[in-house]
């Protein structure tokens, strides 16, 4: 038993010295790390005294401008119309050749630039480099084949007169204001309406119908009468039949009345 008590005892003191020594050494530690820290911030020179507020401006150097192309203008000069210029050949200061023709070497080859433009084969030698004007034609114009200046001119024709709109016929339609029942040749009767008999309704029913020129009704519309007898009696309009309206030599349309009367029994 004593030995035990002993034994825990040493074990105590152990733990309680290794406990010292982490705290010891984990305190030196930190210490030299804070003193590094403060070392590095003193160490560091930002150079704040060699920093301005002073704007430095670069020069800039322009650009050489652009050199625009030459323009090579030709030395042929073309004298200006007019009647006091009777020439109608080129003239040239002296015949030459063109240098891109095959068949006419020179003899003496050099390097110097040609000042004479090439003659044309018609061309003769004077004072300057000129070519004769262009003949002014005021619109479209040829010459005539006896080649003695005579212009022909040629102009547009006129163009087309617009097609007239046709006209359409107008259509004749003979209005008829008296009743045409008498002049049917097939005047169907209506069927009385089953509903009609049920409440014992009676009444007239006025049809307009439109007859074409061959007598036959091709449309009917009420004018007036009860809505119930309606439907029957334009039914038996357009099954009635006339004989065909001669006006002159030519035969019409007629409009007129058609009346029907629905009476019981």
């Amino acid at each position: 038993m004593f030995n035990n008590l002993i034994e825990s005892t040493s074990h105590a003191q152990e733990f309680k010295r290794r406990g010292s020594f982490v705290l010891f050494t984990t305190g030196v530690y930190a210490v030299l790390l804070l003193l590094a820290g403060v070392a590095s911030i003193y160490a560091y020179d930002a150079h704040l005294e060699a920093q301005t507020t002073e704007l430095e401006v670069l020069s800039y150097v322009p650009l050489d401008p652009v050199q625009p192309d030459r323009v090579i203008v030709d030395t042929v000069r073309t004298p200006a119309n007019n009647p006091r210029n009777t020439s109608a050949v080129p003239v040239r200061t002296e015949l030459t050749d063109s240098v891109s023709n095959p068949n006419n070497v020179p003899d003496h080859p050099g390097t110097a630039p040609v000042t004479v433009p090439p003659a044309p084969p018609n061309a003769i030698i004077g004072d300057d480099n000129t070519n004769p004007p262009a003949p002014s034609f005021a619109g479209r114009a040829v010459p005539t084949g006896t080649n003695n200046g005579n212009i022909v001119t040629i102009t547009d024709p006129p163009p087309a007169p617009p097609t007239p709109a046709a006209t359409p016929t107008p259509v004749r339609v003979l209005k008829i204001s008296h009743v045409l029942n008498s002049e049917a040749k097939l005047l169907p009767k209506p069927t009385y309406p089953r509903m009609a008999i049920q409440i014992h309704l009676q009444g007239t029913v006025a049809v307009q119908v439109l007859i074409d020129e061959t007598g036959k009704v091709v449309s009917a519309k009420a004018v007036s009468g009860h809505p119930i007898l309606v439907p029957e009696a334009v039914r038996a309009a357009m099954g009635a039949r006339f004989s065909p309206t001669i006006i002159g030599d030519q035969a019409v349309k007629i409009s007129g009345v058609i009346t029907y009367n629905f009476v019981l029994p």
